[in-house]
């Protein structure tokens, strides 16, 4: 804050000695004024103040000046920008390749507007402004087919329209495309070279689907090509690799690097944290700040999650407490979703409510959630009904407050009450989301639905599976039914666990690719506890290692334990 008081008190110190001189009106003087409050060196402050001056007295024909200040002001004012752009169009300063590409740069802006100009002024030909219209259609779904159109009509794409095209696919939830992308682009006849700005699309893709293989692959190709590990990189690598379930080669890759910052451990820490080594996460924390560096809001939440899932309740409320008393940092929603979160898996389900209802900010439905949960989880039906109240006021709709009650009453065996929650869903049309499991094969996704029996081996994957949970009930596994849906009887209760989808996925592997030591499994929602109870046996009895990403955490099946110890 001092530091902006300095830089803004020699600004206004500058300007009125213009204006004592009477040169606050001068095209020359004010220019270099405007300039040097928009060089690449100044805080962005400065340069809205700039911008203000010269929309207060514009200097005709200087095409420069305005972009320079549009660039500087887009991202933090975009109506400053636009409003400086409309003036350059209105009063016929010419406009250049440049331009474009910076006023695209503003948020919230309807690319569709500009683009309308640059094709009157015939800028359509220009690579930098096609480009630039690739990365601003990209920014929204429904306009990717926008920026793939513009990519098709480019004779010559080069590597930033590549990195456009790729970028923007994969940051709006569609990595198969971007992968695909790539992999054109490489078969190009161009024979461009990436970089490691477009590598970073492509392990963020990769991390979507949590392809292991890929990107095992992609780590190889970066190593061959001879781009350096710099810290975004590595960072991107570190992220990747835990989002796909091998931690162990996030931390080799934590240790190769020359170069370190705090999103760095933070990718560390959180990877860590959601595979079970709550206490290695930690201590990485602790690390990280024992090297000199300031751990952030991002970092904070890295070490609740792992005090959280590693049911650290004590370490948990040092770190909370630590925030703000030790570095200044002022708790979030999250942060305090995370300290409800450790309490109620805890088990210390009072003292979790009355955490919610003393925070310093308003609990929105999240907080609300987790708590409601952890009372499922703990059978505190007391509880889960006060918090289900207060969700009710915040966000109605929600399908997995209903499930989560419904559970309750399942689980104390008020069947009653449970149909009056699935009615109440049935009146307000909400649905439960349906889970789905994934698995990766030979760059082959094979994706399983829990009851859906449309996969081309259903009648032999089912059977198998039938024949797994026989042998695994030998070894005492017995299934869990009380969160079935209905009252019936304890035979069809056990029917209907038996097609959840992760178990489906695990049977199909087991079933054709009975070499695999290894299962990695990605599913959409919270695994059950039956689910989870079947692959402690599954993994013992049939000696494999088995890797469940669930809609929260990693799990990690090996010779009938898990790595959450039976803690999530």
């Amino acid at each position: 804050m001092a530091r902006y008081y300095s830089n803004m008190k020699r600004v206004y110190k500058l300007h009125t000695t213009l204006i004592k001189r009477g040169q606050h009106k001068n095209p020359l003087s004010l220019r270099a004024f405007i300039l040097r409050c928009a060089n690449s060196s100044s805080p962005p402050d400065t340069a809205l103040y700039a911008a203000s001056v010269l929309l207060r007295f514009p200097i005709s024909g200087d095409t420069f000046l305005y972009n320079a200040i549009i660039r500087h002001v887009a991202v933090h004012a975009p109506s400053l920008a636009l409003a400086l752009f409309s003036h350059m169009h209105r009063t016929n300063i010419p406009l250049d390749h440049f331009t474009f590409p910076f006023i695209l740069k503003t948020s919230k802006l309807n690319p569709h507007s500009i683009h309308s100009i640059v094709l009157k002024l015939g800028f359509n030909s220009s690579i930098y402004v096609q480009n630039a219209l690739i990365n601003s259609y990209g920014t929204s779904s429904a306009s990717l087919h926008l920026s793939l159109k513009l990519f098709d009509e480019i004779s010559h794409p080069d590597l930033v329209s590549w990195s456009s095209l790729i970028s923007s696919f994969a940051k709006q939830g569609f990595p198969d495309e971007a992968l695909t992308l790539f992999q054109q682009m490489q078969l190009c006849q161009n024979h461009i070279l990436p970089d490691g700005v477009i590598m970073l699309s492509v392990l963020s893709a990769v991390s979507s689907l949590g392809a292991l293989e890929l990107g095992i692959w992609v780590h190889a190709f970066i190593s061959r090509t001879g781009l350096s590990l710099t810290v975004p990189l590595g960072t991107a690598l570190i992220d990747m690799y835990s989002r796909c379930g091998d931690i162990d080669r996030s931390v080799k890759v934590f240790d190769e690097m020359p170069h370190r910052n705090v999103v760095t451990w933070t990718a560390l820490i959180n990877g860590l944290a959601v595979h079970g080594r709550g206490r290695e996460a930690l201590e990485a924390f602790y690390d990280m700040v024992e090297s000199g560096l300031k751990p952030d809001r991002v970092a904070f939440m890295g070490a609740l999650v792992a005090c959280s899932h590693g049911g650290l309740v004590e370490e948990g409320r040092r770190v909370f407490e630590g925030m703000w008393s030790k570095y200044g940092v002022a708790p979030g929603l999250e942060h305090y979703g995370c300290m409800v979160d450790l309490l109620g898996r805890a088990g210390m389900m009072v003292e979790a409510f009355e955490f919610v209802e003393g925070m310093l900010v308003k609990p929105n439905s999240v907080i609300w959630r987790t708590l409601l949960g952890a009372c499922v989880n703990h059978n505190h039906l007391g509880l889960a009904e006060k918090a289900r109240e207060r969700i009710k006021e915040l966000d109605p709709y929600h399908d997995g407050d209903y499930v989560l009650l419904s559970n309750a009453y399942g689980g104390v065996g008020k069947w009653v009450e449970k149909e009056g929650v699935r009615n109440s869903m049935k009146e307000g049309r909400i649905v439960k989301e349906p889970g789905h499991s994934l698995v990766h094969v030979d760059q082959v996704v094979h994706e399983f639905l829990s009851g859906d029996n449309s996969h081309p081996k259903w009648e032999e994957i089912t059977r198998f599976l039938g024949s797994i949970i026989d042998t695994a009930k030998l070894g005492g596994y017995t299934p869990i039914t009380s969160n079935v849906l209905h009252d019936i009887q304890e035979e069809e209760k056990e029917h209907c666990l038996g097609y959840h989808s992760e178990k489906l996925a695990v049977a199909f592997v087991l079933l054709y690719h009975r070499d695999r030591k290894t299962i990695r499994v990605i599913k959409n929602l919270r695994i059950c506890y039956d689910c989870h109870s079947f692959m402690k046996h599954v993994s013992s009895f049939f000696d494999r290692y088995i890797v469940i990403r669930d809609r929260s955490r990693f799990h990690h099946f090996s010779k009938g334990s898990c790595s959450c110890r039976d803690f999530w």
